[in-house]
């Protein structure tokens, strides 16, 4: 699912009043308070839906695939994400 797709399923949710407008302003905010979430807090938990947060990926060794020549990759930060007993169960 795409974000238009997910702005639809949103709109869908809110009923028939709803505007698309509405419904895609209503998901960018929550999408922005997730992400100020983490960026705060490290970690956004929604209960029966799951927790994104920031893990740290360290650095490694790998290869230029174009050179073969061997590298370091550089350590960065990435958001996991652990899906809550509701959606693991299909609900």
């Amino acid at each position: 699912m795409n974000k238009a797709k997910l702005v639809d399923e949103v709109q869908k949710q809110l009923g028939a009043k709803a505007s698309k407008a509405a419904a895609e302003r209503a998901t960018d905010a929550v999408l922005e308070a997730v992400k100020r979430g983490l960026r705060r807090d490290k970690e956004v938990s929604l209960v029966g839906f799951g927790t994104f947060a920031v893990a740290v990926r360290p650095a490694r060794r790998g290869f230029n695939p174009h050179t073969k020549k061997p590298m370091t990759i550089p350590a960065m930060k990435t958001v996991r994400f652990k899906p809550g007993a509701e959606l693991r169960a299909g609900k």
